[in-house]
């Protein structure tokens, strides 16, 4: 860890407080946790021995795997038995929708499913719901909610494949969507966001004003492969990387950070102690970890929080609220010339490789 008075420091962090008993305590939601390291919605969540695990590692909060809508209206309609009883004359229909058995947890077994967690742990449990329209599913907002659930994170994972559909109407449904639950529930209601969205800053404002409490960035669209022998599209899951995945986060968390009373969660990209301190000054209250938990296990938890606590010592900060949002862009003057300036600088900054410009030998194509 770089020494701090050796730091350039172009925002100024808030002034230090006294230091308090916990450095690492933060608020999200308006839960208070013990500190940023929330888990994300992993298969580790579906296990209640993983979740005490998690727990004592040092996890402040857990994320549920997501109840999908098709779950929900599936129940609703007893049409699972219909599309498994399809799958089995149409190979097409295997791609489109899977078995009931291949979900982690049904509607009722999530329900279940919270209730354990909450005897099992004392860290909240924010459950998850991933949908795209509003209808029957929605009510099972209020399920959780009597489930004993703490707060509900809403992934709205829609891809906008009908050419004639105006991003103003996917904006629209969006909104909508979290206007339902926010009228369903009392409990904290967080959004998952794309990052696709084309102006994010507008939009969380106006899931604010639609009773957001927060928002979580970012979600991940999974990209399928394919196979060009068989012709059909492949599953293509790949965990997240240190570098250029959490990137996009910190620009955004730094946009938004600081402009509405939204709680912001950084989602993605998140490996290390310095990760989280990078998300947490770019506006971040908390930050979810998943693929380096399912790269190491829970143990890793343990870890970060250690040397999150070393880190956040050596450069002299007394609290994680403290460095909160100190590196949002609200403390530019002009955001927009910030932004173009860096584009500009980063475009100018790279530099042929001296060794195959100053030989002509390599310069020849290898085939």
């Amino acid at each position: 860890m770089p020494n701090p008075n050796s730091i350039p420091r172009r925002y100024a962090a808030r002034p230090a407080p006294p230091a308090p008993a916990n450095p690492l305590r933060t608020k999200y939601l308006g839960l208070d946790l013990d500190s940023p390291l929330v888990v994300g919605a992993c298969p580790l969540c579906d296990d209640i021995d993983a979740v005490r695990l998690l727990e004592e590692y040092g996890a402040s909060a857990i994320v549920m795997h997501s109840l999908f809508e098709e779950q929900i209206t599936g129940e609703q309609l007893a049409s699972i038995y219909m599309m498994e009883s399809v799958a089995d004359s149409y190979s097409e229909a295997r791609s489109y929708f899977p078995r009931a058995d291949e979900y982690g947890l049904g509607p009722s077994q999530y329900l279940e499913q919270i209730q354990r967690i909450k005897r099992a742990v004392k860290i909240p449990c924010i459950a998850s719901l991933n949908g795209t329209t509003v209808g029957g599913w929605t009510n099972y907002a209020r399920m959780i909610e009597q489930a004993g659930a703490d707060a509900i994170e809403l992934n709205v994972y829609h891809i906008p494949t009908d050419p004639t559909e105006t991003g103003a109407e996917v904006e629209m449904n969006l909104l909508e969507i979290v206007r339902y639950v926010r009228n369903a529930v009392k409990i904290p209601v967080a959004v998952k966001l794309s990052p696709f969205f084309s102006s994010i800053a507008n939009l969380a404002g106006k899931l604010e004003q639609a009773g957001a409490n927060g928002v979580v960035l970012f979600n991940r669209f999974y990209q399928p492969d394919v196979n060009i022998v068989d012709q059909t599209a492949l599953p293509n899951l790949q965990l997240s990387e240190p570098g250029e995945t959490l990137l996009l986060r910190l620009r955004w968390l730094a946009i938004i950070s600081n402009r509405f009373n939204l709680s912001l969660a950084c989602s993605g990209g998140v490996h290390s102690a310095e990760d989280v301190i990078k998300a947490v000054m770019c506006g971040a209250h908390a930050v979810q970890l998943v693929s380096v938990l399912l790269k190491n296990g829970p143990a890793e938890l343990k870890f970060i929080r250690t040397e999150l606590a070393k880190a956040l010592k050596a450069l002299d900060y007394r609290s994680i609220e403290q460095i909160q949002g100190s590196m949002s862009l609200i403390h530019c003057p002009d955001p927009r010339a910030f932004e173009r300036a860096n584009y500009m600088r980063i475009l100018q900054s790279w530099k042929p490789d001296l060794v195959w410009t100053a030989n002509p030998a390599l310069q020849k194509s290898p085939r």
